[in-house]
């Protein structure tokens, strides 16, 4: 039974898989992604398809979940954004790609709660494919408004590498609105960066992040 189950979550891996490709050529037509868009897309699938392979094991998941695949459909979508960044797309189809992923955010939380099937996977699965999001789209917006914009797509990445150094930062944070919500704002922001935001909208959104990840440091600090 296990490997029937197992089998049916590589199945539902190589059907993401295609869409990624699905998706690269629909791009291509659309925008023209060259040979080095196609190889950052393919390698993105790749990277993809190993790390939750990997991590479900870890996990004992056998079989994704109603969630998990819209979570993986929206990985599919970052992948687009991020060849079209690779590739110097214009603002039109880097905002296009990137707004379906920041909607179907919104959907997978109320499908694992509804259906029952709210796991630490899923919820780790959905963090991991919002960070890669904000790295590319702020590696986007860096191009014209400067390298302080990075930042924002780099400070969770910094806040794990900080916990590898200092274990009190590895600490169990409460579930914080504020913190839920400065972290969706930063997705939006950008994007509307994307389609022509003035600079100083995302430098607020940039010291909202600063102000969260100082409260995150202050309370772990204090418990540990």
């Amino acid at each position: 039974m296990t490997t029937t189950v197992s089998r049916q979550r590589a199945s539902q891996q190589a059907c993401a898989a295609a869409a990624q490709v699905v998706l690269l050529a629909l791009l291509t037509a659309a925008a023209g992604l060259g040979p080095v868009a196609w190889a950052a897309g393919l390698l993105y699938a790749a990277a993809l398809w190993a790390l939750l392979d990997t991590a479900a094991r870890r996990a004992g998941t056998a079989s994704l979940g109603p969630a998990d695949l819209v979570t993986l459909a929206r990985a599919a979508l970052v992948g687009g954004v991020l060849t079209l960044v690779v590739d110097g797309a214009g603002a039109a189809p880097v905002a296009a790609v990137a707004s379906v992923a920041l909607l179907l955010d919104a959907v997978d939380g109320p499908v694992a709660r509804r259906t029952g099937t709210v796991s630490a996977l899923g919820a780790r699965f959905d963090m991991e494919v919002d960070a890669v999001l904000l790295l590319v789209l702020s590696a986007y917006v860096a191009g014209w408004l400067g390298p302080w914009v990075l930042a924002i797509g780099l400070l969770r990445y910094a806040w794990v590498a900080a916990g590898r150094v200092l274990p009190w930062l590895r600490g169990e944070l409460p579930v914080r609105r504020s913190a839920k919500v400065v972290a969706a704002v930063q997705g939006i922001v950008l994007v509307a960066a994307v389609a022509g935001a003035p600079g100083w909208v995302v430098a607020v959104s940039l010291a909202l992040l600063v102000w969260s990840f100082g409260q995150s440091a202050v309370f772990l600090w204090r418990a540990r």
